[in-house]
């Protein structure tokens, strides 16, 4: 008897070690990881830089609270700004705390601009931000708020793609439109470059926010360190997680001057938040998978999985409907149930996980060797033919 609550559907299989991009049982049966955490180890399992930051660190200090200066946030932090859009950064413990407090900012910002009626935010319907009490309403998702009400107010929905509806839908009172660059939970759907482009053109007609969720598809998933990266486009506000701990939890949120101009002291807080043990990993996690020479392996280890993912895909044109994503963000879009064809990768001993709309998800971790991803595809083939 399992003393966990039954919220999730836990296959009945569990592991004793990982290493690189393998996880291994009890019984030492040996599986090739292309979930990796969803998306989170993205440097795999155990990885030798990690393992020695971690065991340094853990010698020197673990906790201390924010009430007093944490060094290797400050360090990570001026990292990130760096590198990216940004000009400050707020530390949590999760993608769904970064989407939470994004969402804390935008509102933030119109209340110290003396606007605080611009509060209410844009997302697409049935989206994902986290499962958090506000993350599932502003998902709009049925499925996900059946049976946590009442409703949290402040979140208006559009169908993805139709760009009629996003710009019927705001009001005076919108202060942001939220999307994910890449839908992860979707679907694994993108929002392509010129449609980023006039989002951001939209937003400053109308004077409010763009807040882009890069919680599952940043942290060089895609190829960039950001996804929205290739549009060209700066975005207001962006959350973050999964990667860039490389498997320890940690999230933050990335905003640009503007913006943080509302978040004085005692705006928001997070006890575990930005922790010395969580930011000295972060920094190497930082060090390795921003380079330039990190970041080019993954568009060419990305090039070369599609280009067979598709072949793959010609030849069982009655499996696989459409290969989807960017980068090491991949989805499999299959006309028959995911649910299958998923189980049957997993007896062949590949790890996947579903996504919405009938979509495999595949996660390699971000160096990924190409002989593994020629070992995924031998799989993936064969569960194709026996499924034909």
């Amino acid at each position: 008897m399992s003393f966990l609550a039954k919220n999730y559907n836990r296959k009945k299989i569990s592991f004793l070690r990982g290493k690189g991009s393998y996880l291994y049982t009890s019984n030492g049966k040996k599986y090739l990881d292309f979930v990796q955490g969803i998306a989170v180890n993205c440097l795999g399992h155990a990885h030798p830089r990690l393992v020695k930051t971690i065991k340094n660190q853990s010698k020197k200090l673990w906790h201390v609270s924010n009430a007093f200066q944490i060094p290797e946030g400050e360090k990570l932090a001026k990292k990130l700004c760096q590198k990216t859009f940004a000009n400050y950064v707020m530390f949590q413990n999760s993608g769904a705390e970064a989407t939470e407090a994004a969402i804390k900012v935008a509102r933030r910002y119109f209340y110290s601009i003396g606007k605080p009626n611009k509060n209410r935010i844009l997302c697409v319907k049935n989206s994902f931000h986290g499962r958090t009490i506000a993350a599932i309403f502003a998902s709009g998702s049925k499925k996900m708020t059946e049976g946590f009400g009442p409703k949290i107010p402040g979140f208006d929905h559009f169908v993805f793609g139709d760009h009629k509806s996003l710009k019927k839908k705001i009001t005076k009172n919108t202060a942001a439109i939220m999307v994910e660059t890449i839908a992860g939970e979707g679907g694994i759907k993108e929002i392509p470059d010129w449609c980023l482009k006039e989002l951001r053109k939209l937003c400053n007609k109308k004077k409010i926010l763009l807040i882009l969720d890069e919680v599952q598809c940043g942290i060089s998933r895609s190829g960039d360190f950001f996804a929205f990266e290739s549009s060209k486009i700066k975005p207001d506000i962006v959350p973050i997680a999964k990667g860039i701990g490389g498997g320890f939890p940690i999230g933050a949120v990335l905003m640009n001057k503007k913006v943080a101009v509302g978040m004085t002291p005692g705006t928001h807080g997070s006890t575990f938040g930005g922790n010395p043990l969580a930011m000295a990993v972060a920094n190497t996690v930082m060090d390795i998978v921003s380079s330039k020479k990190f970041l080019k392996n993954v568009k060419n280890q990305s090039k070369f999985f599609n280009s067979k993912l598709n072949q793959i895909k010609d030849n069982h044109p009655n499996i696989i409907k459409e290969i989807r994503g960017k980068g090491l963000l991949i989805g499999m879009q299959l006309y028959k149930d995911q649910a299958k064809f998923i189980n049957k990768l997993m007896d062949k001993k590949l790890l996947t996980i579903r996504a919405n709309d009938n979509v495999v998800r595949i996660l390699p971790p971000l160096n990924v060797k190409k002989s593994e991803i020629i070992q995924a595809l031998k799989i993936i083939e064969k569960v194709c033919k026996e499924l034909n």
